[in-house]
């Protein structure tokens, strides 16, 4: 494929970048318009690749794609998952260049050509490897399985519409695999396979105190500031272990054993690198786990955001009347999200001292997986990253979540499997996102590969 690769090259940025310029950030009411958009502009490219069908489903929410290609003699079904949503760009003012308005430029760091935009990678530029993938195998006669896509325009905002829209189509997404391209690699010095990726449960708490917004200084001390409450009870939500203290929190949580941790400490992972990365003197979380166990095969709670009172410019002598934040749980396969949650709230209410009023309400979340490392589909895998990378991939679990996987999972009956091909020094989620070239098309290389070897 490096030869078509290279022939098509500048035509590949033109579309990807016709994807990148659409600012479909799902979070945001004032992008509806964006989101039909950039989803009819997926269709296209489906159908310009040449996929015999490619629709625009309405939903609850944000728009379904679907697309597929059928194989005459076919004995395989290929289910490809993406997202075409965005997180929001903000804060602006720290992009290098302008989020929405995609560029190739040198790492400042490396000198290596990268994809700079919201979306490069996450998830734009991976599922976009997928629909060039699948040109190349069908324009040169290579193609040997049916292919079906499906892209959702919420993941980034917990997939709410993706998995009743499942329900009522499954007979168009029956498959023996759900493909996907969401994840990163451990290190660009060796691939590394997803076979599992955690939960979420997300929330957020708000804190009332008196009625209104009182004067510091007639007030203060006197009455409870919900800054302050709350920051104390989000302090009591961890022990100095590290260990969340949500009553129930980790009764589903299964220890693993001393063969698969070691297993698991395979995957390459240089800690003063890591650091050095973050810009941090040490790491810290839950006691007794490695930094790479910590973020795969352990829960973990984290504010995500929190605000209250007066944070203008200058003084102003305010004693706040409420406080929020937003908490996020990361969760490991038995968990639940609901159940999580539900145990979150009761907690929170429970730990509140009588001066203040607790609201919790629940946001996105879902439940974590776990796929064999024996199946076919990640046999196939491997096979495919060890050709284009020259080393075999090691088998990881993934910190982050994409919750309607298990969903899918579980009304179609089949195996994800995680194929990623982003980096850490890819900033998702962050300012300057963007997406190394050498991945990119290490990316389709290794796609298109997989489909030769799945059998």
């Amino acid at each position: 494929m490096k030869e078509y690769i290279a022939q098509n090259r500048e035509r590949f940025f033109a579309e990807l970048f016709s994807l990148l310029r659409i600012p479909s950030v799902s979070a945001q009411p004032e992008h509806k318009e964006d989101m039909l958009r950039c989803a009819r502009r997926v269709a296209e490219l489906l159908l310009e690749a040449g996929a015999d069908r490619a629709e625009v489903f309405p939903t609850a929410g944000h728009p379904v794609v679907y697309g597929r290609k059928d194989v005459p003699g076919a004995e395989r079904t290929v289910l490809v998952y993406g997202h075409y949503d965005v997180q929001p760009p903000e804060p602006l003012e720290l992009w290098r260049t302008d989020p929405f308005g995609p560029v190739v430029a040198p790492d400042p760091a490396t000198g290596e050509e990268a994809i700079y935009a919201r979306g490069a990678n996450d998830d734009k530029g991976q599922i976009f490897m997928h629909i060039k993938a699948f040109e190349y195998l069908l324009r040169t006669g290579r193609l040997r399985h049916n292919v079906k896509f499906i892209f959702e325009g919420e993941e980034e905002i917990g997939s709410a519409s993706l998995p009743a829209w499942a329900e009522a189509h499954r007979d168009l997404l029956q498959a023996d695999v759900i493909l996907v391209s969401d994840t990163t690699m451990i290190s660009d010095k060796v691939p590394s396979i997803n076979c599992g990726m955690r939960g979420l449960a997300y929330l957020e708490v708000k804190v009332t105190g008196p009625n209104k917004d009182l004067h510091s200084g007639h007030y203060g001390g006197a009455v409870a500031n919900p800054i302050q409450v709350l920051c104390e009870m989000i302090a009591g939500l961890l022990d100095a272990d590290g260990r969340v203290t949500v009553p129930g929190f980790y009764d589903k949580v299964v220890e693993l054993s001393a063969e698969d941790r070691a297993s698991l400490a395979r995957a390459p992972f240089d800690l003063e690198e890591y650091k050095a990365f973050l810009d941090i003197a040490d790491v810290r979380g839950e006691k007794g786990y490695t930094t790479l166990e910590r973020t795969g095969i352990r829960p973990c709670l984290d504010v995500c955001g929190i605000w209250g009172g007066y944070t203008g410019a200058g003084a102003k002598t305010v004693l706040p009347s409420e406080a929020h934040a937003k908490i996020s749980m990361r969760l490991v396969p038995n968990q639940r999200g609901k159940e999580i949650s539900d145990l979150f709230a009761a907690h929170f209410k429970a730990i509140a001292p009588a001066c203040v009023k607790v609201e919790v309400k629940p946001y996105e979340g879902g439940d974590g997986f776990l796929i064999p490392i024996s199946s076919p589909a990640f046999q196939a895998a491997s096979r495919a990253m060890a050709d284009v990378y020259g080393i075999e991939p090691v088998p990881s679990r993934g910190g982050g979540s994409i919750a309607v996987l298990a969903d899918l999972q579980r009304i179609l009956g089949i195996d994800p499997l995680l194929m990623g091909f982003g980096l850490e020094r890819d900033t998702i989620h962050s300012p300057n996102e963007s997406f190394l070239l050498r991945q990119f098309f290490a990316g389709m290389e290794s796609i298109a590969l997989f489909y030769g070897y799945f059998r």
